[in-house]
C-alpha cells in the first residue's frame, strides 16, 4: 500500500490492474512485470511507458524489489518492442 510516498509491490500490481491487466493474486513484482509485457501491442506499450514515467517522476520512493522488476523486466521489454515495431 502506498504510505508516505512509497511505491511498493501492491501499488505496482494495483496500477497494472488499473490498466486492465489480469495480474494473478500473489504475484511478485517481477512476475507481474513479466506478465505485463506478454502480448505487447502499441496501446499496452504506451500505457506501460506512461505508468513507469509517472512512477519515476512522482517523487515517491520506489521499493527496491519494484524498481528492480521494472528495470530488469518491463523497461527492456518496452525498449525491445519499440525497436522492433517502429515505422
Amino acid at each position: 500500500m502506498m504510505f508516505a510516498d512509497l511505491i511498493d509491490q501492491e501499488d505496482l500490481l494495483g496500477q497494472l490492474k488499473a490498466l486492465g491487466l489480469q495480474v494473478p493474486v500473489g504475484s511478485t513484482a517481477e512476475q507481474a512485470c513479466e506478465f505485463a509485457v506478454m502480448g505487447l501491442d502499441d496501446a499496452r506499450a504506451f500505457e506501460l511507458r506512461k505508468m513507469v514515467k509517472d512512477m519515476y517522476t512522482s517523487g515517491a520512493s520506489i521499493q527496491p524489489a519494484v524498481r528492480q522488476a521494472i528495470d530488469k523486466q518491463l523497461l527492456p521489454a518496452l525498449a525491445h518492442y519499440q525497436q522492433t515495431h517502429s515505422a
